[in-house]
């Protein structure tokens, strides 16, 4: 397990994180949520992206998963075999770095016994069932608040818990709510239908992010207070605060966003696309000047933004690709960067694993496989750079049950005989079972 760095970036990390205090020695610096501990009954993707986010910050995360079969993300397709021969999907591989597994079946009643003992335990508590399931199963807010009254409480899921919706009974995947919020509609031409999961899972992963914003404040407030809450994360209210483009744009009389007037459009270079973005007179001089069409600073069909956004496929388009037709992408978004254009080239993902940015930035985490394929597979890293925090080496993901045993120890005090008996009962299982 790797990150993809450089040594002047360990370089400057390693200055980063030597602070001169007043006695005049060196002090180190540790991760922001360094003893927090977090409890997280989870599956597939939003909920784990955001627990892999708290655990990249330093938190202890236990993830809880079912005792046959585990989370549901590891049967995503593609995959990989495990050391045991089970397959890990890459949904799985993807979310769940630096976390520990434990194997229960929640419906037996010493099963959700152990969950409660270490909710008793924990910072923060989180799951990301349909709306109502955790209540059922004992595991709703108020049974974790008689239990540890300190405790965050976060769940995530498609369409909330705490108000009232119409799509309470709504399964939810990261698709169903980015359609649901406009974000399909943005850019769609009409007569066209709309392109399915553009940005793989954002509703997802969007919605991680706003999971762990709340449950940083709500931390934060407990300082405070000494209590805990409830924070309640809908996908679907994720997403619509990530199309405030659209919906702003239609509330001021623009029905469509995609019809914004402007330059913003991706542009053929002799090896692939360009994207680029021009939206102010000095720019358009600019533009033009660059691709050697000062004919359109007279050309009254060009006066303005509208005017390039009417005219972007029977003027500017033309002149742009000529210009660009013998550039690779790299080139060309050079000249056009140099010139104050903003600019940049549509990558492949094999664009982005060779980009010298990604790796000096540690921006991928390269996890040996365990199968016989070759290879690692690589995941992104963490984006959050803090210049008195360490960024600790990536601890690879959990198999299914390996730290049951180490958790019901180390956490709760249990003995192998105590331990041997709740597997003997169904409660648990380990490693390999």
């Amino acid at each position: 397990m790797s990150g993809w760095g450089n040594a002047e970036s360990a370089a400057y990390r390693e200055a980063a994180y030597t602070e001169v205090e007043g006695d005049g020695g060196p002090r180190g610096f540790g991760r922001p949520l360094d003893g927090v501990r977090v409890l997280a009954v989870e599956q597939m993707q939003a909920l784990p992206y955001a627990t892999q986010m708290l655990a990249r910050l330093g938190a202890e995360v236990i993830k809880v998963e079912a005792r046959d079969g585990g989370d549901s993300g590891r049967g995503s397709l593609p995959s990989m075999a495990d050391p045991d021969g089970r397959p890990v999907g890459a949904t799985f591989l993807r979310n769940n770095f630096g976390k520990r597994s434990i194997a229960v079946d929640l419906k037996n009643p010493e099963g959700l016994a152990v969950v409660h003992a270490l909710a008793a335990k924990a910072d923060v508590v989180c799951e990301n069932f349909k709306a109502g399931v955790a209540r059922r199963l004992g595991l709703g807010f108020e049974d974790i608040a008689a239990i540890n009254p300190r405790a965050v409480y976060l769940s995530v899921s498609g369409f909330g818990n705490t108000r009232e919706t119409p799509y309470a009974t709504w399964p939810a995947y990261a698709p169903v709510v980015e359609g649901m919020a406009g974000l399909y509609e943005f850019k769609r031409p009409p007569g066209v239908p709309p392109i399915v999961s553009p940005l793989g899972g954002l509703g997802d992963t969007g919605s991680a992010l706003f999971a762990v914003i709340g449950v940083l404040a709500a931390l934060r407030h407990r300082e405070a207070t000494g209590r805990g809450q409830y924070v309640d994360i809908a996908m679907y209210d994720a997403m619509i605060a990530l199309n405030d483009t659209g919906i702003g744009y239609w509330s001021m009389g623009l029905e469509h966003g995609g019809l914004a007037p402007l330059i913003n459009d991706a542009f053929m270079a002799r090896d692939g696309y360009v994207i680029v973005q021009c939206g102010r007179p000095h720019m358009f001089e600019a533009l033009a000047r660059l691709v050697g069409r000062t004919e359109w600073l007279d050309d009254p069909r060009l006066a303005g933004p509208q005017d390039w956004f009417d005219h972007l496929d029977d003027l500017i388009r033309p002149g742009i690709e000529a210009w660009a037709a013998d550039k690779t992408r790299r080139e060309a978004c050079a000249a056009l960067t140099a010139a104050g254009i903003a600019s940049g080239p549509v990558n492949t993902p094999a664009d982005v694993i060779a980009d010298p940015h990604v790796k000096s930035r540690d921006m991928l985490v390269a996890m040996d496989r365990t199968d016989d394929v070759p290879g690692p597979v690589l995941t992104p890293g963490n984006p959050v750079k803090l210049s008195l925090a360490e960024e600790q080496p990536e601890t690879r993901v959990p198999w299914l049950g390996e730290h049951t045993d180490e958790v019901l120890r180390d956490e709760l005090g249990l003995s192998d005989a105590e331990i041997a008996h709740l597997r003997e009962a169904g409660a648990v299982g380990a490693a390999g079972s």
